[in-house]
């Protein structure tokens, strides 16, 4: 099957001319790259990529197809997918659609043939940019305008737009391929998990150690969440600038000191506010499954996966009763934050994975012993 000529139009006025795959049309977002050999369908279903155009570094993929297990949420979240190379005949035991067939039912705009390591090079030294990816519309002139009519993520609050905004109740587990078994042990703590965009194997983990998990939408108030009597709350990732999802910050501003309270990513950057930091962009982000990440209570590193292109500025924590718990070792930006004396902690990476390495899970254990403290804190009987 013939492929039509595909471009990318970045807003500096550089152009890309490669072959469209996936949907045919128009997609504007921003241009970032992810570093990942593998877990391009969970990539996709992050919607930490909403109003992403996303480049894999890796030079193939669609290698080993796609499937209906695979996903990370209810659809489909980046706006737009580069690669170096499309594979068109995948080979994989699990595999039931290729990946560009994929991308087509799901409506998101596809090119190939383009050198992404030049690409990836550009937006390293100029930094993430707002583009325009087209296989249907190839005038560079109505292009423009059309990017230009983009307003870009900073400043802007996209979590309602990937939120379900509505209570639902989580119950699957993490499947132990090898053992062929859902692991689902006895529920000991309530958790309500705040859905910024939430990505669902962090669910799965927390339904493995033993939470009863319930999902709220990201503009519950703390009042509707300390209504359910939970024993902790989870913050989950999410996209876009963290200052201005203002509601989630006050809403945890109001929770703090009241139950223990564990952030990933996007929540990670709402805790950091909440607790009287500040947050700024970072030049072209971090995302991949590699990323070393120092634990400086114990000196290990842990190959982390990550997602963000904000960051908490680790000065703005100066003074406000907060420990620097993880920290990048490719650029030294905070990667992990404690404030024990309200029970809160959180990291700026992805523990659960999905794709990537499981060196973090232990975080989940953390978790789950701070409810543990806590609840044997309440049981002890007062002393007359």
């Amino acid at each position: 099957m013939p492929q039509n000529k595909a471009i990318l139009l970045l807003e500096d006025g550089t152009v890309f001319e490669g072959r469209s795959f996936g949907a045919e049309g128009v997609a504007v977002g921003e241009v970032v790259f992810n570093t990942s050999m593998a877990g391009y369908q969970e990539i996709t279903t992050d919607p930490s990529y909403y109003e992403q155009i996303l480049t894999m570094t890796y030079p193939m993929i669609g290698n080993y197809g796609t499937n209906a297990l695979d996903w990370e949420s209810r659809k489909v979240f980046c706006s737009g997918f580069i690669v170096k190379e499309n594979c068109p005949m995948p080979s994989n035991w699990r595999s039931e659609k290729s990946f560009s067939d994929y991308l087509r039912e799901n409506k998101v705009v596809g090119l190939e043939g383009i050198d992404t390591r030049k690409l990836v090079r550009h937006i390293r030294n100029e930094g993430a940019m707002r583009g325009i990816i087209s296989s249907s519309e190839l005038n560079i002139g109505v292009l423009k305008k059309k990017l230009g009519a983009y307003p870009g993520l900073v400043g802007r609050d996209i979590v309602k737009q990937v939120t379900l905004g509505q209570s639902y109740k989580w119950d699957k587990g993490v499947v132990d391929v090898l053992a062929d078994k859902e692991l689902k042990p006895a529920k000991k703590y309530k958790v309500i998990a705040m859905d910024y965009g939430i990505k669902q194997n962090i669910l799965r983990l927390l339904v493995s150690h033993g939470c009863k998990v319930e999902v709220m939408g990201a503009e519950a108030t703390a009042k509707q969440i300390l209504a359910k009597k939970p024993d902790g709350i989870f913050l989950s990732n999410g996209p876009g600038d963290p200052a201005a999802v203002t509601y989630a910050i006050n809403t945890i501003r109001d929770l703090l000191g009241k139950l223990p309270i564990f952030g990933i990513c996007l929540g990670h950057q709402l805790l950091g506010l909440a607790l009287g930091g500040k947050t700024y962009k970072l030049k072209f982000g971090h995302r991949g499954a590699n990323h070393p990440v120092k634990n400086l209570d114990t000196g290990a590193v842990e190959i982390t996966s990550q997602n963000h292109g904000f960051c908490v500025d680790i000065d703005s924590l100066a003074g406000k009763n907060v420990e620097l718990t993880h920290i990048n070792l490719n650029d030294n930006t905070l990667e992990g934050l404690r404030c024990k004396k309200l029970k809160a902690f959180a990291v700026q990476y992805h523990p659960e994975a999905s794709p990537g390495p499981h060196d973090s899970h232990y975080l989940f254990n953390q978790f789950t012993a701070w409810m543990d403290k806590v609840k044997k804190r309440k049981s002890k009987p007062l002393l007359y």
